[in-house]
């Protein structure tokens, strides 16, 4: 039987608005089952254990499980993918880092635009990298390593988890900058075998996420010769910003959440207070600071303003150092 027109249209406005309604009841029960949060390095590394924290922490306060999926590869393109193709309702989240800025310039081709095809959730903090060095390394400053690093030409590699990534990105600069001849050695994240190697001298050194080395600086086993923000962390305040050797210098990570384009918006907003909630908790605070972190929050606008400052930052950098494209 055909339907005349005015009622087909009647019907399918009528089906169009319950699905909307259907979507925003759904997201009043939010969360009513376990939640996948992607982190598109190894275990052990900074974006994991952010992660870690943070899922921990949504867990308890909204009664669900909030568990991580380390998806590593592709300088975290497989996770951030996996998150976008993802059903837009709240149930798979990704642990946004700085190759989510980065990647927007540094792939010539992707299969999704980050900007466009995902939602802000919340900020959650952001934190220097920290130049570390083995303990079989000879030097303890930014200009002793330079000098090293010169009187030993091709024999001076550094660690970094993925082409594209904060700490490749921060190392590239300082070659740059310093007029040194560094190798990169390039693993699955920095737990993939950039911290072992380091601890075993194969690679001399990283500028790592401050989270990923902060245990193996405190026990003796890394050296960190300078943070890359402009001014020095909190957590180590007797270690120099490298811009004080360099000047112009300057990095930071951040991290945050992020969920499929089209995700209601009454379930971004329980998220979003959820993380805030534990920015302002004392505890949580604390542990994100002994981390090096520096909080973030606000609304999920604030963030998504965040993230597109930070990639037109990136592209600047990756245009004027004529750094090579991935394919």
């Amino acid at each position: 039987m055909r339907l005349p027109r005015r009622k087909f249209l009647h019907l399918a406005t009528g089906a169009a608005a319950l699905s909307a309604v259907s979507r925003g009841a759904l997201a009043l029960d939010y969360p009513s089952r376990p939640v996948k949060i992607l982190v598109g390095f190894p275990a052990g590394g900074a974006v994991d254990v952010v992660a870690r924290l943070i899922g921990d922490w949504l867990s308890q306060r909204l009664g669900s499980q909030f568990f991580v999926e380390n998806r590593p590869g592709a300088a975290n393109n497989i996770a951030t993918e996996g998150m976008i193709r993802s059903t837009p309702d709240g149930y798979t989240l990704l642990l946004t880092n700085p190759t989510n800025a980065i990647n927007a310039t540094f792939y010539a081709r992707l299969n999704y635009d980050f900007l466009h095809d995902s939602d802000p959730v919340a900020g959650i903090m952001r934190v220097p990298n920290v130049m570390v060095v083995g303990a079989a390394v000879p030097t303890n400053s930014v200009p002793e390593f330079i000098a090293y690093a010169k009187a030993n030409p091709g024999k001076v590699y550094y660690a970094s988890p993925g082409n594209g990534t904060s700490p490749h990105m921060s190392s590239e600069l300082f070659k740059l900058m310093s007029h040194v001849p560094l190798f990169n050695i390039t693993y699955r994240g920095m737990g993939g075998g950039a911290y072992a190697d380091m601890l075993s001298g194969r690679v001399q050194v990283a500028f790592d996420n401050l989270p990923g080395s902060i245990g193996y600086i405190r026990a003796g086993q890394f050296r960190a010769l300078g943070v890359t923000t402009a001014v020095r962390s909190e957590v180590l305040p007797d270690v120099p910003s490298i811009s004080e050797f360099i000047p112009g210098y300057e990095v930071s990570a951040f991290y945050g959440l992020n969920a499929a384009k089209g995700t209601p918006a009454p379930t971004i907003e329980i998220l979003n207070k959820s993380v805030n909630a534990a920015l302002a908790d004392p505890t949580m605070r604390k542990k994100f600071a002994d981390l090096g972190g520096m909080m973030l929050g606000g609304p999920p606008a604030e963030f998504g303003k965040f993230i597109a400052a930070e990639t037109d930052k990136w592209a600047k950098v990756i245009h004027e150092s004529n750094i090579a494209l991935m394919e």
